[in-house]
């Protein structure tokens, strides 16, 4: 049954790969009547290349450029759900974007362990998530995630884990708490007056 919220309560979803960002996104888009945007098909949209390819031929740092560049381009669509890349938060200014958006940004976790078994069961990983230290991309899932906890953490205005529950209860999780945190920022009555 889709719910009505503004436009300005559509969630930043942040969270390490396979954490089920782009999932979730399209679940409470709709639910709510929102469009869902995951930020590394834009990403790949926008090059004309996957991530992998971009990232063997211009490097890291460049890919790091390019999606702060996205991001702040994406943060500007108020109705959309957005899936960030799992490192969007390495770099300073775009925790500061996620920060200053006024949109509320969710952090979706699960067990490293589940991680892999995600990431394994992915034909993309190879092609579309490539490792960024090179080497595996199952072996530095356990390192990853404990680095980048802390910057998730930082940015963070709630954080669920997406094995908890079924994902049905997940996505109903989330939802109650969007909608919380609507009707709390909505003006109440004024105070005050003449009888």
């Amino acid at each position: 049954m889709r719910q009505a919220l503004p436009a300005a309560v559509a969630p930043v979803l942040v969270g390490y790969r396979a954490t089920g960002k782009t999932t979730v996104a399209k679940q409470l888009a709709s639910r709510f009547g929102w469009v869902s945007v995951d930020a590394d098909d834009a990403f790949e949209e926008q090059q004309q290349e996957t991530i992998a390819a971009f990232l063997a031929a211009h490097g890291e740092p460049a890919f790091r450029e390019r999606e702060t560049q996205l991001l702040r381009a994406l943060l500007r669509q108020s109705d959309a759900v957005l899936a960030t890349g799992g490192g969007v938060v390495l770099r300073p200014e775009n925790r500061d974007c996620l920060k200053q958006a006024k949109r509320p940004v969710i952090w979706l976790t699960a067990p490293v362990a589940e991680i892999r078994r995600r990431l394994a069961g992915d034909p993309a990983t190879v092609h579309r998530r490539p490792a960024l230290a090179g080497g595996d991309v199952l072996d530095e899932v356990a390192t990853a995630v404990e680095r980048r906890e802390p910057l998730y953490r930082e940015v963070a205005d709630v954080c669920f884990d997406t094995t908890a529950a079924s994902l049905a209860e997940v996505i109903d999780t989330i939802a109650a708490w969007l909608v919380t945190r609507s009707e709390a920022s909505q003006p109440g009555p004024s105070a005050g007056g003449t009888a």
